[in-house]
């Protein structure tokens, strides 16, 4: 930092700091400094919705407490969002809600889930997400802060405090935020939000709760098989495997190699789905056979997931590079199932 900057920081109003303080006093943090909600910022979040700031839009089960557009926003100023993320975030919340996700369960868990959330469509360009080099780490304030406010929700609103209402074991960095966006220039097949069902103009985000990254490097793999080989091994591990869903992110590099030779995305998942899986005995040797999730797939190993349906496939990172990754799910089974909205688009009204 050079002495400009320094004396810069020096020279910062004293209420200012004081409001940051404050929010750290009550609790309203995850544990860094947030953007005080000051009400023009919040103002100018709410501006983006077309519904009154105390429609509901996000609802937990276990505690019966609700988020509303005005929560929601106040949250979004604080995470450091600008006002056009909001809709952004104002869909994530509302898949997030949708029964099947488990909003309870995948916050308190042992399992420590992140939410994570994956952005397809125009919206990335519009308001500047990652999609290239570096896409789950920083240096991006759309992806750092559309998920940060997720979590600041999840804090604030919901009241899922770590060590109390959220009891997970070692959690992982993802739950202070992770959103990514898919970068539709580099992908080879159907973006997500027109495989969606959406169409070419309509945005979509993802909410996945997602257990700890895994990188899967294959720099020397010029086969779709031997791309999709590293990445079905990892998703075949003893330490995650069950009959959950699972969500793969493909570099560009092993993209266009699963892709050249004619490979669909519903191939990939295909072959994805066979070779993710363990033998009973293995299963059985570390105790983590479960007869019931055995008789659902019906088959003669342990698979990762019911079905290639549970697979689900994006593109996003950097241009050069042999590094994909593996997310897996939180729960086993059908505890917590990815669910997805359009962005900026009024379904219930």
């Amino acid at each position: 930092m050079g002495s400009t900057d320094a004396a810069q920081l020096v020279s910062a109003p004293d209420d200012a700091l004081a409001a940051i303080d404050a929010c750290f006093d009550n609790g309203w943090t995850d544990g860094l400094p947030v953007v005080p909600p000051e009400r023009s910022r919040v103002e100018a979040m709410l501006a983006m919705e077309g519904r009154p700031p105390e429609t509901v839009i996000a609802a937990h089960p276990t505690t019966g407490l609700e988020c509303s557009i005005l929560g929601a926003a106040a949250n979004a100023v604080m995470a450091g969002c600008l006002p056009e993320y909001f809709p952004v975030v104002v869909a994530a919340l509302e898949a997030a809600s949708e029964t099947p996700y488990n909003y309870h369960g995948s916050a308190a868990s042992t399992g420590g889930s992140c939410q994570m959330l994956i952005v397809s469509g125009p919206v990335v360009q519009d308001i500047g997400m990652n999609a290239a080099g570096n896409v789950f780490g920083p240096g991006n304030r759309a992806n750092a802060t559309i998920g940060r406010a997720m979590r600041l929700v999840l804090l604030n609103v919901f009241r899922m405090t770590p060590g109390i209402a959220d009891q997970s074991t070692q959690g992982h960095p993802g739950k202070h935020t992770m959103c990514i966006a898919e970068r539709s220039e580099r992908n080879p097949w159907m973006p997500l939000h027109e495989e969606f069902g959406y169409g070419p103009d309509i945005s979509s985000v993802t909410v996945y709760a997602g257990a700890g990254f895994c990188n899967v490097e294959n720099h020397g793999g010029n086969t779709p098989e031997s791309i999709l080989d590293s990445v079905a091994d990892s998703m075949a591990n003893l330490g995650c495997i069950t009959a959950g869903e699972s969500v793969v992110v493909l570099s560009p590099e092993h993209a266009e190699i699963v892709a050249s030779t004619g490979w669909s995305k519903a191939d990939a998942r295909e072959y994805l789905f066979e070779q993710a899986r363990q033998p009973v005995a293995e299963m059985q040797r570390v105790m983590k056979f479960v007869p019931r999730e055995y008789e659902h797939q019906g088959r003669e190993d342990m698979h990762r997931g019911y079905s290639a349906d549970d697979i689900l496939i994006t593109v996003a990172g950097g241009d050069a590079g042999g590094h994909s990754a593996f997310i897996p799910s939180w729960s086993r089974g059908r505890g917590s199932l990815m669910q997805t909205k359009p962005i900026g688009v009024c379904i219930d009204c």
